[in-house]
């Protein structure tokens, strides 16, 4: 199709389906509406489009619907490539010190791990992709900021680990908004084994490397409403939720749960109260 066809079926797209400008929460929810306006046009008659050939001549005046051309169009035309093509800008870039990859005028992580190593960069119109050595390393939502850091908290909690006193300044970490029970879950860890506990929250977000969000969310309100506060207890929980089977937990290996201590009721104790006395 020439150049000129082209950007004369973009002009009337953007007459005929952006006027006025529609508004959409996601790419997704605007693609799926356009695929909806253009099956709509299948059905819609092309005047002046008659077909030509001589065997059909008798069909000269007959005005061909949209669907009809588009059916006929796809015989004639090539089969598509059996790999789908990439709609996106394709670069290369090299991991910095602070695990860091500029594209376009951005900076976007991946995991500590990668530092210093050669990257391929996709970038999407809604999201940048990152790869190493055939690997996809990071996501992203694409940024059209400019000078701006765009960072995936989880990418560093290894490095935190090791350093655990960075825990609350580390500025990747800085505007991770985590449901109000991992904030319980920290303070419980560390009011029993002060900065080891500040250590085993850590590694309870590092199950995020593997697990969803919303998953160990689940698991974090189980082991509170439980009073399993460990590591070992919300993996086990993690685990059980996404394989959907129930919990197998030992409490008896929480030696820090608070436990009732019930005394044996005494006759005496009764009469003291009714005598207004206390036990």
């Amino acid at each position: 199709m020439a150049n000129g066809s082209v950007e004369g079926i973009v002009g009337w797209s953007r007459r005929n389906f952006m006027v006025p400008l529609p508004h959409f929460a996601t790419w997704d929810d605007f693609n799926a509406w356009l695929e909806e306006q253009c099956r709509k046009r299948l059905a819609d008659v092309l005047r002046g489009h008659s077909e030509s050939e001589p065997m059909e001549r008798q069909w000269s005046e007959r005005h061909w619907r949209t669907g009809e051309r588009l059916q006929r169009d796809l015989e004639a035309m090539m089969p598509l490539p059996p790999a789908p093509f990439e709609a996106c800008d394709q670069a290369t870039g090299r991991v910095s010190s602070q695990a860091l990859v500029r594209y376009k005028t951005n900076d976007y992580s991946v995991p500590v791990a990668y530092g210093h190593r050669d990257v391929g960069i996709r970038g999407y119109v809604d999201r940048v992709v990152i790869g190493c050595g055939g690997e996809i390393i990071a996501r992203h939502p694409r940024c059209y900021g400019r000078e701006d850091m765009v960072f995936d908290p989880v990418h560093y909690l290894p490095l935190i680990e090791k350093k655990i006193g960075a825990l609350d300044q580390a500025a990747p970490l800085a505007d991770w908004d985590l449901p109000a029970e991992f904030q319980t879950l920290r303070r419980l860890m560390e009011a029993r084994l002060l900065k080891a506990g500040r250590r085993e929250y850590v590694q309870v977000l590092r199950l995020l490397e593997t697990f969803d969000l919303a998953d160990l969310h689940v698991a974090v309100k189980t082991a509170l409403r439980m009073g399993a506060v460990g590591f070992d207890a919300i993996k086990h929980l993690v685990l059980c939720q996404v394989e959907k089977r129930p919990p197998k937990l030992d409490l008896d290996v929480y030696p820090y749960l608070p436990r009732a201590n019930v005394r044996t009721t005494s006759a005496a104790s009764y009469m003291c109260l009714m005598a207004g006395g206390s036990a």
